[in-house]
């Protein structure tokens, strides 16, 4: 630490304030010390930090799956915030598995970190007490869970209804959907999006036609492309297409496409998210967007608050996460 310090100008005082988070430090410094740091080669001695603190220096984040554009880019989002604070991560997928839930809440790689960012997917809302432990944790949750802990939960039916509100403004009158499903091992999502999707539908005062409701198992590109292929399959006429995430319009948009389907002209299309790629498609994609830097920045100070114990924090709370509808050139 006294070699980083003189040669970022600091003292090792300060070094110690920059790697372990627990005093804010100016922007400036910071930059300077890590700078030092990288140029060094310095390693902070872990082990030694957590006989002393009683601390690891690592979060876990647990997400359903990596493969999917919306938990890759939170993932992210996750990591950059904590490094900001001085923090390691590590990373857990569960593949929407319960027993691989069970094993994130339970497991002894939990022991190994200072607390937990879970989204559950599995876990539903008679498993609040599994949600408890004597670690800090925060949950991003599809829907509120039953569970004295932080939670920053999505208001999925709200999602839905506004996209499917989008595409009845833009005049489509026989709009589709592509995402519901009704496996309790895989994410409610679908489910909340579905209800929001009816709910805007009975308040245009039009029926909702089964015929026109595709579920996709999984939420990728590849779950998209073969909804959409089923959905052209059966000859129903459709002029909107409401996708359950972005990967899932992706690959319906190229679906449709490739069968000579104008977009926007003949199907107006969004999806939900707003991740990197939906800007760059062909045509862009309208989405409802959700601020994952916003979630990852609330998210990992929450958590921190909770390990360091933080006067500030005032115990357990659950807060909605906004969003808001992007229009693009696909709808």
């Amino acid at each position: 630490m006294a070699d980083v310090g003189a040669a970022a100008g600091v003292t090792s005082r300060t070094v110690s304030n920059v790697l372990s988070g627990n005093k804010p430090v100016a922007p400036a410094t910071r930059d300077a010390v890590m700078a030092a740091v990288r140029e060094l080669g310095y390693q902070m001695n872990v082990t030694a930090r957590g006989l002393r603190t009683g601390r690891t220096g690592l979060l876990t984040v647990a997400v359903p799956a990596l493969r999917i554009d919306y938990f890759a880019e939170l993932a992210l989002a996750l990591v950059d915030e904590a490094e900001r604070l001085g923090w390691a991560v590590t990373l857990q997928q569960t593949q929407s598995d319960r027993e691989r839930e069970l094993a994130i809440l339970g497991g002894h790689d939990r022991l190994l970190s200072d607390g937990l960012i879970f989204q559950p997917h599995a876990l539903g809302p008679a498993d609040g007490d599994l949600l408890v432990s004597d670690q800090p944790v925060v949950l991003l949750a599809d829907h509120p869970l039953h569970a004295d802990v932080d939670q920053l939960v999505l208001d999925n039916v709200a999602i839905g209804r506004a996209a499917t509100a989008h595409l009845l403004g833009r005049g489509r009158r026989r709009v589709a959907m592509v995402g519901p499903n009704h496996d309790p091992g895989l994410s409610t999502a679908g489910s909340y999006r579905q209800q929001g999707y009816a709910e805007a539908l009975a308040e245009a005062g039009l029926p909702l036609r089964p015929e026109l409701v595709v579920g996709a198992a999984r939420w990728t590109w590849d779950g998209g492309a073969q909804a959409a292929q089923e959905l052209l399959a059966s000859g129903v006429e459709f002029d909107g297409l409401f996708c359950g995430n972005d990967s899932l319009a992706l690959g319906a948009l190229h679906v449709l496409q490739r069968h000579g389907v104008d977009v926007p002209v003949d199907v107006a299309v969004i999806g939900v998210d707003d991740t990197r790629d939906a800007a760059h498609s062909t045509p862009a994609l309208s989405t409802v967007a959700i601020d994952t830097a916003g979630v990852a920045s609330r998210a990992v100070g929450l958590l921190v608050a909770q390990i360091e114990r933080d006067d500030a924090y005032a115990g357990p709370t659950t807060e909605v996460v906004g969003h808001r509808v992007v229009r693009r050139s696909s709808s």
